[in-house]
Order: C-alpha cells, then sequence, then structure tokens
C-alpha cells in the first residue's frame, strides 16, 4: 500500500460528522430565561447529566447550553469503543484505588449495561452491539505485560479468553498478532455521533430545553443564582453542571488539572466481501494493540475500517486550534501501519482522516468535584475513556447537586483530585519528554527510563 495514493481522496473531516442523519441545529438563546437546572456542554457529559436529571426529577426545569453543535467535538471524532472501566484499565485502577477496585469495576459493567438499557429505550440508531474488546500483542514483552494482571481481572468477574497466535488471527488476521486477550463484556462498539444526536432527542423529548450556538462566557454568582452569560442571553439557575472537558472552563482551578492531547483517525471504504473474508473478524470486536503507543480500531456498520491512535500529541503551550485537528505527519503514520498489520488489503483507500482533542488528566481517569457551596458541579479528565465514563460522571455530578451521599459520592476516586500538572513551559517541556520515553520503552521491549519510572511513582502521568 502506497500511503499517499491510499489518502489521496481522503476527506478532512471526522467520519462520523459526515453523516446526512445530522440533523438540523437547533435555536441559539436570546434573551433570558431561568432553570433549576443549567448543563454546560453538548458532549457525552453534559447530554447524559440533562437526560438523567429529568428521569430523576419529571418536573426538574432544565437547560442545556452548547457553544456550537451537540457531539461536534470529541464526542463525535472518537473510535466509538464504549467501554466498563471508569478506571483507564484494571491496572491503573489497582494502582490507585485498590482497596475500590472491585466496586469500581462493578459500577463500571452496571454503567455499560445502563447505557446499552437507554439506547433501547429511547430507540436510538448508533449500531450499539456489545461486542468486547481484543487487546492483541505484537512483540512478546507486551504479552507479558498482558498476562500480568489477568489473574486479578478474572477474580473481579471479568471474562477475558486467553488466545495463543493461532487462535488470535483467527479472530482478527493479522500476520502481526502473537497473541491476545478477548474482554467479552467489557466494550460495547457504536456511532457515537449518531449516540450524541440520540440523546439529543432523547433530551428533547423529556423536556429539557437545548440551545446551540450559545457559548457560555462567564458564570456569575449573584447569591440569588448561578448566571450564565451567553452572547445573546443569560439563563439564571439554581445549579449548574459543568461538562465543557478540556475546553476553556468556567472554573480557573480545571486548568491545572487538564491538558489538550490531540488524537488523529483515519476511515477507510467499505470492504468487499472477499476483503472482509481476508480478515475475518466475524464477531466485530473493537481491537487495541499494546504498545505504549497503541492503535485502536474497529468496524463500522457498512464494514470500514476505522484506524487511529498511535500518536498522542501535546502541542507546546496547550493551545487549541482548529488547524491542530489535521496532522499529515501522523495519517501517512497511520496509512502505513495499517499497511503492516493487515497486508493482505492492499489497495484499499482511506475516504476520512481527522483528528480531535482529548481531556488528559495525570490519573488517566475522571475526576470530579463541586463549587459556590455545592451548587456547581463537574466531571472532566475521561482520558480517552469518555464514551462509556461520560454517563458515570454526569450521575455522580447530579448526585453531588443534590447534596446526596451515594455509594458514587463516597468513592476515593471521586473525593480525590489527580496532581496537577506543572506550569508552562515547564509542562510542555514535561510531557514531550515523556513522550519521547514511551516511543524510546517500546523500541526496548517495554522498559521505563529513569523519567518514567519517577513519573510512575509521583502517580502522574500522560496518555491517551
Amino acid at each position: 500500500m502506497d500511503p499517499l495514493k491510499a489518502l489521496a481522496d481522503a476527506e478532512r473531516k471526522p467520519y462520523w460528522l459526515d453523516s446526512p442523519a445530522k440533523p438540523e441545529p437547533l435555536a441559539r438563546l436570546f434573551g433570558t430565561t431561568t432553570a433549576d437546572l443549567a448543563v454546560v456542554g453538548g458532549g457525552f457529559t453534559g447530554l447524559w447529566t440533562a437526560l438523567m436529571a429529568k428521569e430523576r426529577d419529571p418536573s426538574l426545569d432544565v437547560v442545556l447550553l452548547e457553544g456550537r453543535r451537540i457531539g461536534w467535538a470529541a464526542s463525535g471524532r472518537n473510535g466509538g469503543f464504549a467501554m466498563a472501566t471508569l478506571t483507564h484499565g484494571i491496572a491503573n485502577g489497582l494502582e490507585r484505588w485498590p482497596d475500590e477496585i472491585a466496586t469500581l469495576e462493578r459500577l463500571g459493567v452496571e454503567n455499560l449495561d445502563e447505557i446499552g438499557e437507554t439506547v433501547a429505550r429511547y430507540d436510538i440508531d448508533c449500531g450499539y452491539e456489545r461486542t468486547g474488546e481484543l487487546n492483541v500483542a505484537t512483540e512478546p514483552w507486551q504479552l507479558a505485560e498482558m498476562n500480568e494482571s489477568l489473574e486479578i481481572a478474572r477474580e473481579l468477574g471479568v471474562r477475558i479468553d486467553v488466545l495463543d497466535r493461532d487462535q488470535v488471527r483467527a479472530e482478527v488476521n493479522s500476520p502481526t498478532y502473537i497473541g491476545g486477550h478477548w474482554d467479552r463484556d467489557g466494550c460495547a462498539m457504536l456511532d457515537p455521533a449518531r449516540l450524541a444526536w440520540g440523546l439529543r432527542q432523547a433530551c428533547l423529548s423529556l423536556g429539557v430545553r437545548v440551545y446551540e450556538r450559545t457559548p457560555v462566557r462567564t458564570m456569575k454568582d449573584t447569591g440569588a443564582s448561578l448566571d450564565l452569560l451567553t452572547p445573546h442571553g443569560t439563563v439564571r439557575a439554581r445549579r449548574v453542571a459543568l461538562g465543557t472537558g478540556v475546553f476553556q472552563p468556567l472554573l480557573r482551578r480545571l486548568k491545572h488539572f487538564l491538558v489538550p492531547v490531540y488524537d488523529y483517525a483515519l476511515m477507510t471504504e467499505p470492504l468487499s466481501a472477499e476483503q472482509l473474508a481476508s480478515v475475518g473478524w466475524r464477531n466485530r470486536q473493537g481491537v487495541g494493540d499494546s504498545a505504549n503507543q497503541f492503535h485502536y480500531y474497529r468496524l463500522t456498520g457498512d464494514n470500514r475500517i476505522l484506524w487511529g491512535g498511535y500518536d498522542a500529541v501535546y502541542y507546546n503551550g496547550g493551545r487549541i486550534k482548529p488547524e491542530y485537528e489535521q496532522r499529515d505527519e501522523t495519517f501517512v503514520k497511520l496509512a502505513e501501519h495499517f499497511a503492516a498489520t493487515f497486508p493482505q488489503l492492499s489497495g484499499l483507500r482511506f475516504t476520512h482522516r481527522w483528528g480531535g482533542v482529548i481531556d488528559t488528566c495525570s490519573r488517566f481517569s475522571a475526576f470530579f468535584g463541586h463549587s459556590h457551596g455545592g451548587r456547581v458541579a463537574y466531571a472532566a479528565g475521561y482520558t480517552g475513556m469518555g464514551v462509556g465514563a461520560t454517563r458515570f460522571g454526569a450521575n455522580v455530578m447530579l448526585d453531588l447537586l443534590a447534596g446526596e451521599r451515594t455509594e458514587r459520592t463516597e468513592l476515593r476516586m471521586v473525593k480525590e483530585k489527580p496532581l496537577p500538572f506543572p506550569p508552562e513551559p515547564v509542562r510542555s517541556a514535561g510531557i514531550q519528554m515523556t513522550r519521547w520515553s514511551i516511543a524510546q520503552a517500546d523500541l526496548h521491549e517495554g522498559r521505563r527510563n529513569l523519567w518514567l519510572r519517577t513519573l510512575d511513582k509521583m502517580g502522574l502521568g500522560f496518555d491517551s
């Protein structure tokens, strides 16, 4: 496969958002209105918060404000892997909250179950398939690392099939695979944009007032209300839930815990029946390889292959710019890696290439909190695992805003914050050093240098 030829006709836009199913935009907010609950952000965090607030209390007056279009950012640009894990994997959760890991695993599975139930209840057409995830190894050291937490995962009730070289290639046929683990229940595949649009419709059906193209510029506490000021109007709310991810926070404290990391993906043209047969993939699992710089890939409903990951790019200074959503160096690299993984698909072309920004924090999993005397709640820092975990985060915010002590709010994971990132320019220098060190580890059988070992001891990390 010539990567430049394969990419020649690829449109520079997110595949999921380039769809005839995309709904017409909703009206902007004009004038002043009031609400019991105002939700800021129209990605998964905000959508789940608004929907479940109305499900908990149908009499609640809920407003959702989105600065652009529902699902336009990370929620509409990801791989569509809805994961059960709330902790970015068992190993990360075990390292940080060993006394809670069994509870966190159970809550994660329940959360994913409830996502599937919600999709069915509201008849959301998002291609939801609970097919699990196939984690593949391409080097012996990766297989050894995968096996380290296998026994614990099984003790926690995770249904994992261990596959040797021939077995994993029988699932998905690549000459690069030497083994793998199939987590049977811990992942559902879906179309993330259509999930976001479906959640929008579900919110509207329950009476949520949704305003698009209505960015919130400022939040003011008047004592009587929390006033959200937009370009053409104001919402005076009793409670506010913030689901703005890595974008400019309305609470300044959040900027210390989040960095914008850009992730990139390609989408192929649909595979012919013969091409698909050459790969196998009859069980349609999501697939991820196991290097530090990893790829994730999956089939779509019309049998395209989404191929993403590997480069997790932080632009010095932590800026977010539209031009960062395209990076030809990464697209060529991804196309080359695709060709090495699936040489039998030589000649297949890519139709879309895009990037998006991830809200990354130092513990790789979401953090939560409240302010303004418990009248404002936030959830952020999903670090690439937000398709599933945002629903859990929404429930945490609603618990906090209600002042309720629940199993969720009593978790150390919920009560504790990640370590903050250092200020610039130290932040940029440290992240770039970490990216270089991660790449070196992959070249040296996973061995982590002094820099990475020091970060591990401090509980700091960088991931997508």
